[in-house]
């Protein structure tokens, strides 16, 4: 008798797919958290102002996430037009070479072109891993494999704190760039999704970004998908790397250290990651999760402005964001499994982008709002604006437990 789908072993290219995406997110995530681990160590060191830091910091940030919107499309359509493990080995490459060459910056201008271009290389990563490591799984079993890609992603940030905090931040950045090229070593036995093969050999058009457009339903499904992630960075990029700020605003008696703040932040998100994705699974409901985690957020977030003022619980506040924040699995499986095989690799790719390249957006709202205001409310009010958005997009996702991702998009 056949065992139920949950029960039969993942095959040896499932499992190939599932670590490499796991092990590239890693990458891919040290990167995005290092700079905000050694933002201080390294301007300083290349002859920026103390009054200057702040602002210059979250100006590379954005740079950074700039270039993964621009990544995120690139990446997405050579997904879909040339395969998955193309964009796994392309990107990869970009962002290593990237990051080595990051390690030799002595001003801002080649700081910030330097993390645009590693923004590039680092937005094809998570899309394609994910999409391809779906594609090779049994529908009843997906959750699982992204809850293990993004656990074991997270933990890239919880790495980022330890080196950028015990070496030179040189060095750190000569770590990641390491860390990818060896990467691309493990790559060579991944095999191509059949999914994917099968369409490629039929005359379906793939890899048309604007095709995400064209309908008002594919829009919808589209942006709903984007703006439910926003929270994510939100938390991330403005109330843990800006934590020593913000609460000093609210009152705190004693600043938080930066790096402690992320690494609580991150660690939190570890464990929210894993525990969505079994949500999820127990639920049967890709929506019912990602509504219950945003919930979760919005008492995170009143925790953080209420009681953080002082490091314990400041950190305590970071770590329950990272918790509440921890849908990215579900997210990012969500993203994939809204489309069709020729747009998925475009879609997956492109969101996850999106929604990093959002801090962007919120970081200028959040300063203008901080120069009206104070640090603590013009943060208080984009989390307002954030969440209130979020909840909205929810509505406009499809459920997506179990569907067969054998389809196309007319």
């Amino acid at each position: 008798m056949t065992l139920p789908d949950e029960r039969q072993p993942l095959s040896r290219a499932a499992w190939l797919a599932v670590t490499v995406a796991a092990l590239g997110y890693l990458v891919d995530i040290y990167d995005l958290i290092l700079f905000g681990v050694v933002r201080d160590a390294s301007l300083t060191a290349i002859g920026v102002s103390d009054a200057e830091r702040a602002t210059v910091g979250e100006n590379l940030l954005s740079y950074q996430m700039g270039g993964m919107l621009l990544g995120g499309i690139l990446w997405g359509v050579l997904g879909d037009k040339r395969g998955r493990l193309s964009v796994l080995f392309g990107s990869i490459l970009l962002y290593s070479l990237a990051n080595i060459a990051n390690g030799f910056v002595t001003d801002v201008t080649g700081y910030a072109v330097l993390r645009v271009v590693a923004g590039i290389g680092l937005a094809g990563e998570l899309g394609a891993g994910v999409t391809l490591a779906l594609e090779l799984i049994d529908p009843k079993r997906r959750g699982y494999a992204t809850t293990a890609i993004a656990g074991i992603g997270i933990l890239g940030a919880l790495l980022a704190v330890y080196v950028g905090r015990n070496y030179d931040w040189r060095t750190a950045y000569f770590v990641g760039g390491a860390m990818g090229l060896t990467l691309l070593l493990l790559r060579v036995g991944v095999l191509e999704s059949g999914i994917f093969a099968k369409v490629k050999q039929s005359d379906v058009k793939r890899g048309d970004f604007l095709a995400l457009f064209r309908t008002r339903d594919r829009f919808v499904r589209y942006a709903s998908v984007i703006l439910v992630g926003v929270p994510v960075w939100y938390g991330v990029g403005i109330l843990a790397i800006n934590a020593p700020e913000i609460t000093a605003a609210l009152g705190a008696t004693e600043a938080p250290l930066r790096p402690t703040a992320i690494w609580w932040m991150y660690a939190g998100l570890a464990a929210g990651d894993l525990g969505s994705g079994l949500v999820s699974q127990l639920l049967r409901s890709r929506k019912r999760a990602l509504g219950t985690f945003l919930v979760l957020d919005v008492l995170a977030i009143g925790f953080y402005f209420a009681f953080a003022r002082d490091p314990f619980t400041i950190y305590l506040a970071c770590f329950l964001l990272g918790i509440a924040n921890g849908y990215w699995a579900v997210f990012v499986t969500t993203a994939a499994e809204q489309f069709g095989t020729n747009l998925r690799a475009t879609a997956a790719t492109t969101a996850p982008n999106f929604v990093r390249g959002s801090l962007t957006l919120t970081t200028l709202l959040f300063q203008v709002l901080r120069a009206e205001t104070d640090f603590a409310t013009g943060a208080a009010i984009v989390g307002v604006l954030v969440m209130a958005v979020a909840f909205a997009a929810l509505r406009g996702i499809d459920e997506t437990y179990g569907k067969n991702l054998d389809f196309v998009e007319g």
